[in-house]
């Protein structure tokens, strides 16, 4: 029998590419695509998903009970992207991050439970765990959230485990560090710096650029993540991290080297609030499962650079919209 897969957020950056890497790599694989198409959701990312076949798109809303209840018969796997993600927003509005990111959580995983859904995966974030000043957070670190966003990841993560404690529905949850590649929207660091640059512009920096973050190709997450449904322990949490931190300055300037400009071109920014120094996670348990990233970061940097080059009509369209 095909499995039939529901992935929330299919539209956007991470879960598009998981829906790439799920009917590349499993030839009977049936996707339902459920996404709201909000600003970060591309209808033109939709249309090349279609073409691909085994995918179904229904444009609604996590947080619609009836419509999840509906679509959730017959699901075998839910992969939970859905979600806002941008920190800078969710400090301009924080009520929209609680409603999807929370209460569209407790939606999706109850309608799951109760249909029997063998697995769900809640997909995370290492923002949960705060700034780490030395080290690696583990699994079990404590919960230090800094943002109105990464508190309403932390509230979905837990608001899960309770699922696993109350109604013995267990579920896997993962925390990744920061993903790159193709698709992605371009309010996000690297996509927003390459299509200034390819436009002439400068590229925006937080404060003194000392803020370190860990960089993971999209495609090692999606395998992670893949190898988790099929292999993964009911119930865990995993962290999925690919070891390749750089200060946000150090990857402006890989930036800017590739395009051969100087660090003239840089436009530095009074910081956020909140802007937490370091994320950085220990993901051994993941690891000891086989995963290990395959795209060295100087290389899939330079690919991901390509794609944006090359499709403008991708990204164009979009910066025009959000301005």
């Amino acid at each position: 029998m095909p499995r039939r897969y529901l992935v929330t957020g299919g539209a956007g950056f991470i879960g598009s590419n998981f829906v790439r890497y799920v009917l590349t790599h499993e030839s009977t694989a049936e996707i339902l695509n459920l996404d709201l198409l909000t600003y970060a959701g591309v209808k033109a990312t939709v249309d090349e998903l279609n073409a691909l076949g085994r995918h179904e798109f229904i444009h609604g809303d996590i947080r619609d009970a009836g419509l999840v209840d509906s679509i959730m018969d017959g699901i075998d796997v839910v992969v939970h992207f859905a979600a806002e993600s941008h920190v800078d927003r969710s400090i301009e509005g924080p009520s929209v991050f609680l409603e999807t990111n929370v209460v569209g959580t407790g939606v999706l995983i109850d309608a799951a439970r109760r249909h029997g859904v063998d697995t769900f995966v809640h997909v995370s974030t290492d923002e949960v765990y705060g700034s780490i000043t030395e080290g690696f957070a583990p699994e079990d670190a404590v919960l230090e959230p800094s943002s109105p966003y990464s508190a309403s990841k932390a509230g979905s993560d837990l608001l899960v485990r309770s699922y696993a404690v109350t109604f013995g529905y267990p579920a896997i949850v993962t925390r990744c560090t920061n993903n790159y590649g193709p698709y992605q929207f371009p309010e996000k660091v690297i996509p927003l710096f390459v299509t200034n640059l390819l436009d002439g512009k400068k590229v925006p920096l937080y404060g003194e650029g000392r803020n370190e973050r860990d960089w993971l190709y999209v495609e090692d997450h999606c395998a992670a993540i893949y190898l988790l449904i099929n292999e993964g322990q009911k119930g865990e949490i995993y962290n999925i991290g690919a070891n390749a931190q750089l200060s946000n300055l150090e990857l402006t300037r890989r930036i800017l080297d590739a395009f051969g400009v100087d660090e003239s071109w840089i436009d530095y920014v009074p910081d956020r609030p909140g802007h937490d120094l370091r994320y950085a996670v220990d993901s051994s348990k993941i690891r000891r499962l086989g995963w290990e990233p395959q795209h060295p970061f100087e290389e899939r940097l330079m690919d991901t650079i390509e794609w944006y080059r090359k499709r403008e009509d991708w990204w164009r369209p979009i910066k025009r919209r959000v301005g």
